[in-house]
């Protein structure tokens, strides 16, 4: 889908977070944002389709996998 995925792990903060110390692995899926939690938080029309993308793709090839 043309995104080059950067493996980086950030603080706690969210469910996937606790989910995932207890044993349920829980990436979480790039949004595209910037500035998170700040007067100047956005994120870009264009990082928001590419996060569907994502999400689509993944979702067909688990689909694919399953059958």
């Amino acid at each position: 889908v043309g995104v080059t995925p950067i493996a980086k792990p950030i603080r706690g903060g969210t469910d996937g977070a606790r989910l995932s110390f207890m044993g349920l692995p829980c990436p979480n899926i790039f949004a595209g944002g910037h500035n998170f939690h700040g007067r100047y938080e956005f994120v870009p029309v264009k990082s928001m389709e590419l996060a569907t993308n994502v999400i689509i793709k993944i979702a067909e090839l688990v689909a694919k996998d399953s059958k």
